[in-house]
């Protein structure tokens, strides 16, 4: 029985992330079944970032640098603060969840920083 229950609660938990993540997709103006296709979703999440689409190979060389700086800028993207962006690095399915679910809207054009504001 417990396992069951358990196998209800991942699979629910799943569905949720997952759909999350899809409806920040189209928030962002891409489609949202690009979730499911391996290594294109991927370069669809660079696309939000903002980033150039050849981003996506430089994650086996430098994966925890590139994934920083890609969460970081998803949350700039869509109004959010740099903690955000903390949040979607270490717990990105949730994180998605909350953009696609919330009333974040995304903003393409991105906000300066504060260290881009110092150096003008």
């Amino acid at each position: 029985m417990f396992l069951i229950v358990y196998i209800v609660f991942v699979l629910s938990l799943t569905v949720f992330l997952v759909v999350g993540q899809y409806k920040a997709f189209e928030k962002a103006g891409q489609p949202g079944w690009s979730i499911f296709v391996p290594i294109y979703n991927i370069i669809i999440m660079f696309r939000v970032a903002g980033r150039d689409d050849w981003w996506a190979v430089l994650i086996p060389i430098y994966n925890i640098i590139v994934l920083w700086q890609f969460s970081q800028e998803v949350a700039r993207r869509f109004g959010k603060e740099s903690s955000f962006g903390v949040g979607l690095f270490f717990l990105g399915g949730i994180f998605w969840a909350i953009l696609g679910f919330g009333n974040a809207q995304y903003e393409g054009a991105v906000r300066p920083t504060d260290d881009e504001l110092l150096d003008a």
